[in-house]
């Protein structure tokens, strides 16, 4: 008996931006398209992969999104990599009757039944991570992210767990998307001397971020300022070099983790960090994790 076929529409940039973090959705969704199709308790369904490529340019992924759901069988659509392409194609769904299942760490402060984000929302990585690092470091923050939803609500919310904390948010900056000039930002951050730094971009920019602010300034080590992130990936720490080591990332999980998370004082000479499972676990492999300890750190910033 012939399988009936589905088409699934794949919207992912390879190129632009966010290239590094996109070309991984793809990938994986290829991968499983590949293995659900393969097991023989899936029914004799077919699935199809409906492909398109915005080359990062925020433009085509409303009539890319048109194309699949207008021109194909497809009538979910899997793929964006930024809140920026999401809210563009939300009217396209709706007026279509699709559904975008969205992969990518999610800001909140938005739902729409069109769209299902699959990754964690603020009170999985953000709220955990600032109960981390509020313990260990202080509240004394500098905040920096694209101009788009996503570094827009981190920083709302960011701003509230840091006041509830009894601290202050030294310096806050919105990038346009794809800037990669990062001299006057990291002096002005140098400047203020915060306790740890959020930041909330991504790809070349956040790359070039955080090689600028090692260069500039010996203070900003994972011990003594740690830099936040909710929405770095498993596949960048080998392009950011040596700065890696001072970036701490939540999230649900990481390539390599199993069980439960549990909370981690950072590993010497800095690595990754996730949340998962309402904790936090360090991302090394050098040994158990420790609890928290029982009360605040008095506040103390970075020279």
């Amino acid at each position: 008996m012939a399988r009936r076929g589905i088409e699934i529409g794949l919207l992912f940039s390879r190129s632009g931006v966010y290239a590094q973090i996109a070309r991984a959705g793809p990938a994986g969704a290829l991968r499983a398209i590949a293995a659900v199709t393969a097991d023989p308790s899936s029914l004799d369904i077919e699935r199809t992969p409906v492909d398109r490529d915005p080359q990062g340019n925020v433009g085509l992924y409303g009539p890319f999104c048109t194309e699949i759901l207008r021109d194909t069988k497809a009538r979910h659509v899997i793929g964006t990599a930024t809140s920026w392409s999401r809210k563009e194609v939300i009217p396209v769904l709706e007026r279509a009757g699709g559904t975008l299942w969205y992969p990518c760490p999610y800001e909140g402060h938005e739902a729409s039944d069109r769209v299902v984000c699959t990754r964690a929302c603020p009170n999985q990585h953000l709220l955990p991570l600032f109960d981390w690092v509020v313990q260990r470091h202080g509240a004394w923050a500098s905040m920096v992210s694209y101009n788009i939803a996503w570094g827009w609500k981190m920083s709302r919310i960011a701003h509230d767990l840091i006041a509830e904390a009894g601290g202050n948010a030294l310096s806050q900056r919105y990038l346009p998307l794809g800037d990669t000039d990062m001299d006057r930002l990291v002096q002005e951050i140098a400047a203020t001397r915060p306790q740890f730094v959020l930041n909330s971009l991504a790809g070349a920019p956040s790359d070039a971020f955080l090689a600028a602010l090692a260069r500039r300034d010996p203070a900003f080590t994972p011990d003594r300022c740690p830099v936040l992130s909710c929405n770095l990936t498993e596949r960048e720490p080998d392009a950011m070099g040596p700065a890696a080591k001072s970036v701490i990332s939540a999230g649900p999980c990481f390539a390599g983790q199993e069980g439960p998370g549990v909370w981690a004082d950072l590993p010497a000479g800095g690595g990754l960090v996730f949340v998962q499972g309402g904790g936090m676990a360090r991302g090394d492999d050098t040994g158990a994790a420790s609890d928290p300890p029982p009360g605040h750190r008095a506040p103390r910033r970075c020279r």
